[in-house]
């Protein structure tokens, strides 16, 4: 099957600071995958050159196609939610939906109105008079709607409350996701996200420190919590992290037979927050 998106030797600089170095990866068809790093760690960078919207050097091909030299065709395919909602100060709800109707072949109105129908939105709320929240509601309400083979998020649920935010999760998986779909994902909130994730990127400096599916991390990561009694041997077992919880010393291993670990204590599969920290130490 060949990738949805393939990037070969992915390279971009501003100025002398190097965004992303010369990274690799591929994208399968009806993956849910999230890219997931610090801040000026080149996420959003790596997102855009997918989009065309920033030349870069190295190979890359979205759908097949070059984002920089065939990017009219391939935006027909992919809807883009950005970190920032931009919609002019007049527009109307109602003239929202219909501008986006009016040019994208593959918008659903009666969706968009099924989204919009969870919001306090009406169709003559103005954008001036709504809350930072609200312009994310309208923006999600429209680009949600359009049937794309490809969904890149970028901070998506940004601005939103909790409540919004598990609602979104909600129908993106019930309303949009199936197996001929993808959808490529940037948060800062990880925990919300690593249930629907099948597969993670950790970037880090503009370099992927990290790149695996779900399955393989639970089969290669194991979490240990260890008592004082036990924490010597545990530690000859050289732990990538280590931290305290409760008197506890809480370790990480890489790789480690869990079944040695299941008898220093109690072990699970970590958390994606917590081997993405451990992951990160030093930076």
């Amino acid at each position: 099957m060949n990738p949805i998106i393939s990037a070969r030797g992915l390279y971009k600089r501003y100025g002398t600071q190097v965004a992303v170095d010369r990274i690799d990866f591929d994208v399968t068809a009806g993956r849910i995958v999230g890219l997931i790093g610090p801040n000026g760690s080149g996420k959003t960078t790596t997102l855009k050159a997918m989009l065309g919207l920033i030349p870069f050097e190295g190979d890359l091909t979205v759908l097949g196609l070059n984002p920089m030299t065939q990017r009219d065709a391939l935006m027909q395919q992919v809807s883009f939610i950005a970190d920032v909602a931009i919609l002019p100060q007049w527009l109307r709800v109602g003239d929202a939906v219909d501008f986006v109707a009016g040019v994208h072949p593959r918008f659903d109105r009666n969706k968009a109105q099924r989204y919009l129908a969870n919001t306090r939105l009406t169709p003559d709320t103005r954008v001036k008079s709504m809350s930072k929240g609200m312009v994310v509601q309208l923006h999600l309400a429209l680009v949600m709607s359009i049937d794309a083979k490809l969904l890149v998020l970028d901070e998506p649920t940004l601005g939103l409350d909790i409540l919004y935010r598990k609602q979104f999760y909600q129908n993106l998986l019930e309303d949009y996701f199936d197996e001929n779909k993808t959808i490529v994902i940037t948060t800062h909130q990880i925990e919300e996200v690593e249930q629907i994730l099948t597969d993670v990127m950790f970037i880090r400096e503009g370099k992927l420190v990290l790149t695996s599916s779900m399955e393989a991390i639970g089969e290669r990561y194991t979490e240990l919590m260890v008592g004082s009694d036990r924490l010597d041997e545990a530690a000859a077992l050289k732990p990538i992290a280590t931290r305290t919880v409760f008197g506890k010393s809480v370790m990480l291993f890489d790789g480690v037979s869990r079944t040695l670990l299941d008898a220093l204590g109690d072990t699970r599969i970590p958390g994606i927050a917590d081997l993405f920290v451990a992951t990160m130490k030093g930076t």
